[in-house]
């Protein structure tokens, strides 16, 4: 018996042991979130431990759960996805991303604690992280257009959603678009457009080919310009400025929505990347 107590005590040591050679950390890009957007977590792996790990053979080496008020778990799904193989040598730092939105039912505005597990096979262990707080707030919806996305010939269209909403995220008020099928159960895309001011109303226009056109104000004198199309993609993001007159949506005879007034401002934030020789304010939605 007294040779057994100080190996009882080693096995009971292992678990810290493994933790402190090996480290599980979270980060999140921000902390305030809206139902539907993009959530990505950074799951952050250090490892000291002397040994390289191989992590990802199996599809359930990195689980997560998240956790609303009251110790309520939020419904989630197995299907979050981790699958690649990889390998953590000792003294390296390697960080997987994934983007959890979409598997769990953050619908309800609130604070949630977000945790992962990371099942280190080889040593037949888990290591948990410390849990990561975030927010889903509330949006204040400012505008939205049911409209239709071709099916297959003879087939009715697919009816689809656009909307607008305002929040406030670290003290600035931002413009968001939002994309949903026609009921806004599913959920194709939520992504801020950019910062906006309080007294200014967003200018909006779908074209013949089912993209939104936004407008807004984003300064005492500057506009942001967005194209998106039906499935969230954002194609066209440009600056305006206010000169002697003030930049608005115009539609041409041939349908074609473009920019009228104003001067346009290339910006290293443009998509397309603006050219040398732009020089023009027209601004057309680029072919599919």
């Amino acid at each position: 018996m007294k040779f057994l107590l100080p190996l009882a005590g080693c096995c009971f040591a292992l678990a810290p042991l493994v933790s402190a050679q090996v480290s599980v950390e979270l980060a999140l890009a921000q902390d305030q979130y809206l139902p539907g957007e993009s959530l990505e977590v950074g799951v952050r792996i250090t490892n000291f431990s002397g040994q390289t790990l191989h992590i990802g053979k199996d599809n359930d080496w990195l689980r997560f759960t998240i956790e609303g008020r009251d110790g309520y778990i939020v419904p989630g799904s197995d299907d979050v996805p981790v699958q690649g193989e990889f390998d953590v040598e000792s003294s390296t730092v390697v960080t997987r991303r994934v983007d959890v939105a979409a598997y769990f039912a953050l619908t309800r505005p609130g604070r949630y604690l977000v945790t992962a597990t990371v099942k280190l096979k080889q040593w037949d262990k888990q290591l948990v992280s410390k849990p990561k707080a975030f927010d889903i707030i509330a949006g204040t919806k400012l505008w939205e257009q049911d409209f239709g996305v071709p099916n297959a010939a003879g087939q009715p269209p697919e009816v689809r959603k656009y909307a607008l909403q305002q929040a406030i995220h670290l003290k600035q008020l931002k413009l968001y678009a939002r994309v949903t099928d026609q009921s806004e159960s599913r959920v194709f895309r939520v992504f801020p457009v950019g910062p906006m001011i309080s007294f200014s109303k967003p200018e909006c226009q779908i074209d013949k080919s089912s993209n939104l056109h936004v407008l807004h104000q984003t300064g005492a004198k500057s506009f942001n310009y967005s194209v998106i199309n039906s499935d969230g993609q954002l194609l066209v993001r440009q600056t305006y400025e206010y000169t002697d007159t003030r930049p608005v949506l115009r539609v041409d005879r041939e349908g074609r929505i473009f920019i009228g007034g104003g001067a346009r401002r290339g910006s290293s934030n443009d998509l397309p990347p603006p050219s040398e020789a732009s020089s023009t304010n027209h601004a057309e939605t680029p072919k599919p």
